[in-house]
């Protein structure tokens, strides 16, 4: 099995930063993918960022330039910098990860509040 913990959530202004971490622990054989997605209130879920085991990355066209996604495989961890954030990022942000053995897990969501 495999348990993912978001941290880092919380409130802040437009403009702020906020930086959401995730660690992955139990059976790690084949991690590859890690993601991050976000849920606002009635809307679906969708992906904010993605990387691989070996690095690549790649983001949703609404963050661009503004998050930057990274990971310490020696930890399991991934890190979500999220700056210049707006009000529209308000939404509970999900850590996911994917195994190429097969088999994929999230995390329980940490909330994350942009307002004025």
């Amino acid at each position: 099995q495999v348990q993912l913990v978001e941290s880092g959530g919380g409130s802040v202004q437009p403009g702020g930063s906020l930086r959401l971490s995730c660690v992955a622990s139990g059976t790690m054989y084949m991690l590859d993918t890690m993601s991050w997605y976000r849920q606002a209130p009635g809307k679906q879920r969708e992906l904010v960022a993605f990387i691989t085991s070996g690095g690549s990355t790649n983001y949703g066209g609404s963050v661009k330039g503004r998050f930057t996604i990274s990971r310490d495989n020696t930890k399991n961890l991934v890190v979500l910098q999220m700056n210049s954030l707006k009000l529209e990022d308000t939404a509970v942000y999900y850590c996911y990860a994917y195994f190429v053995r097969g088999g994929s897990y999230w995390g329980q969501g940490t909330q994350v509040t942009v307002s004025s």
